[in-house]
């Protein structure tokens, strides 16, 4: 099984020359971060649990003709399935493609199962989503030195424990961590150590930094940025121009360096739900009848957890895929499922007449208040 390079641990003391470059914590030396990625979890647990549907090409989302796709099996990603693909392309790249609906309540309990094995090792950990977490072992709780041990120890009773596979990345920051998590997909691992970091950045393409979407990409490829080599050539103060409060990220990525502590306690700072429509809605008593349930599965979702708000958010997209939102926030919090529909209808209302169809609706509380660990946040909503 590849890795990254094995003759340095993660945690080594950043020397002179030509590490002095690297990224610090503290004086001298690194922190050891592993991220853990489950293999397309949602299709390898449907597979796991009916052996009829190993082998082929599976797909977790809704089949209607604007289903969209919440993940695919690899032998769906052969034919170049993937999430968020709406499920009318998914079928035309796969005709044999099976549409299977989420399941979200084994979904969790595998990923709690996950977590517990994460438990064993450290207290540090940051869930990014049911399948996915960054975990800081530099002072894990049983003592092994090197987290390339550590991430192979997590993989293997992954595997024993609930029959999935998982891949992982192991570095010196949380950047590199989720970099190298992908780079043996699936069922793999890779380490980028302190000497590897800044050249492994500079001849990746940007458009493969977490953190870089596909419109930021574009921006900096107008701009001469294609490389992480060419987004280091750019000073601070051009990011900054060009990217706003985006601009010092970037810039210290492009270098290897990313300070960013592993947050246990990280909490959610949005719930919301989304549906997109089998036809489009043209009149304000069609919309608020689609409206409805997203706001009484949202508000149950915060009900459950204990969770308070006091701003509300409506998100539309229209038949040309025209995407606008509307905001209010409350003097207080929102008490009760009732305010939670009246705030959303009224911004619902002052959109009517439309100009063309509604496809899709959605609705986020935030400013939120008496939130717990956003432990479960990956589709835990989405219809």
């Amino acid at each position: 099984m590849p890795t990254g390079r094995r003759d340095d641990d993660v945690g080594e003391q950043v020397e002179s020359g030509a590490e002095a470059d690297a990224p610090r914590a503290g004086t001298t030396i690194l922190r050891k971060i592993i991220h853990v990625d489950m293999d397309a979890f949602f299709a390898s647990v449907e597979q796991r649990d009916n052996p009829e549907l190993r082998g082929k090409p599976v797909a977790v989302g809704g089949s209607a003709a604007r289903g969209v796709v919440a993940a695919a099996s690899y032998e769906a990603r052969k034919f170049g399935v993937r999430s968020a693909m709406p499920s009318i392309t998914a079928k035309r790249k796969c005709p044999e493609l099976i549409f299977l609906p989420p399941r979200f309540d084994a979904y969790r309990a595998v990923s709690q199962q996950i977590h517990a094995i994460f438990a064993e090792h450290t207290p540090l950990i940051e869930p990014l989503s049911l399948d996915e977490a960054y975990l800081d072992v530099t002072e894990n709780l049983q003592r092994i030195p090197v987290a390339t041990t550590i991430a192979e120890m997590i993989r293997a009773k992954i595997k024993s424990e609930t029959g999935l596979t998982a891949s992982a990345g192991a570095s010196y920051n949380k950047f590199l961590a989720k970099l190298a998590s992908g780079q043996n997909k699936p069922n793999g691992l890779f380490v980028i150590t302190p000497k590897m970091g800044p050249a492994f950045v500079e001849a990746l393409p940007v458009r493969k930094f977490h953190g870089v979407g596909p419109v930021t990409a574009d921006k900096m490829a107008r701009l001469g940025i294609e490389t992480g080599a060419d987004l280091r050539a750019q000073s601070l103060a051009f990011l900054e121009e060009k990217f706003g409060k985006a601009g010092p990220y970037y810039y210290w990525i492009a270098r290897g360096i990313d300070e960013r502590p592993v947050r246990p306690d990280r909490e959610r700072k949005s719930v919301g739900a989304e549906d997109t429509f089998a036809s489009d809605l043209f009149d304000l008593e069609s919309a608020r009848k689609g409206l409805a349930p997203l706001v009484g599965k949202v508000w149950r979702y915060c009900e459950e957890r204990s969770i308070q708000g006091r701003t509300v958010t409506l998100k539309v997209k229209f038949a040309d895929f025209q995407q606008i939102t509307r905001s209010r926030t409350v003097g207080g919090v929102i008490e009760a499922e009732t305010d939670l529909a009246t705030v959303t209808g009224i911004l619902l209302e002052q959109l009517f007449p439309v100009g063309q169809g509604i496809r899709l609706l959605g609705v986020t509380l935030s400013n939120l208040s008496g939130t717990q660990p956003e432990a479960d946040r990956q589709m835990s909503l989405t219809v």
